[in-house]
């Protein structure tokens, strides 16, 4: 397996969590059940799941209320594209066996 791929397949499920856990979250909220920390959602968001996150914050109508979901999860995912862009740009080559 090389690394775009192992880095696609981490990408994804990331995602997938990230969106999981939102829907999760808010299924729990309805039913006055335990809840998913929400330093966990943004945990999951600032390891490469914040796509999900969001989605998943607007698919399910969840956390949209608070203004540090709203705001910052956006804000992580521009983090992330420009730490992205920062890294593809950068004139040091990584060789890879």
């Amino acid at each position: 397996m090389d690394v775009i791929t192992l880095l696609l397949a981490y990408f994804i499920s990331v995602n997938l969590i990230g969106f999981f856990l939102m829907g999760l979250d808010k299924y729990k909220a309805k039913k006055n059940l335990w809840r998913i920390p929400e330093s966990t959602l943004f945990i999951i968001a600032i390891i490469g799941g914040s796509i999900g996150c969001i989605i998943g914050m607007h698919t399910f109508r969840h956390k949209t209320r608070h203004w540090y979901f709203v705001y910052g999860m956006p804000a992580i995912l521009v983090l992330q594209v420009a730490l992205f862009i920062a890294i593809l740009n950068s004139p040091v080559q990584i060789q890879i066996m």
